[in-house]
């Protein structure tokens, strides 16, 4: 099968069936400003899909949080790096335990960085 050769439909119910039951890191990462020192914290269900995420409200001018937006502005994708700082293992907390941990090591991180939320 080449690139952009149609799916069988047995191809595609694996493919479905394997991003399904793929392991998601999840945890807290940060995006760092190198020319002012400016940090930002945020936590995530899918810490792989968080670059592609930033980069692409980036680019666009569309990123919640002005304060990142500037710096995007000011020195481009180079001058920010994405950080993770932390993941764990979620799969013997419910859906509240996870919201909650999620929250619990954001805040712990803004506070040791001395940084601001992600989200505007």
């Amino acid at each position: 099968m080449g690139y952009g050769a149609p799916m069988d439909s047995q191809g595609r119910r694996a493919a479905i069936r394997d991003y399904k039951e793929r392991k998601v890191a999840q945890g807290v990462f940060a995006v760092r400003c190198a020319a002012t020192g400016e940090a930002w914290v945020a936590a995530s269900r899918d810490l792989a899909q968080q670059p592609n995420r930033i980069w692409f409200s980036l680019r666009l001018g569309g990123c919640r949080n002005a304060a990142l937006q500037a710096a995007y502005a000011a020195d481009g994708e180079a001058g920010l790096a994405i950080e993770i700082l932390e993941t764990f293992e979620t799969e013997d907390l419910s859906p509240y335990e996870l919201a909650n941990r999620l929250k619990d090591r954001e805040a712990h991180w803004r506070t040791q960085l001395g940084a601001a939320r992600l989200a505007g």
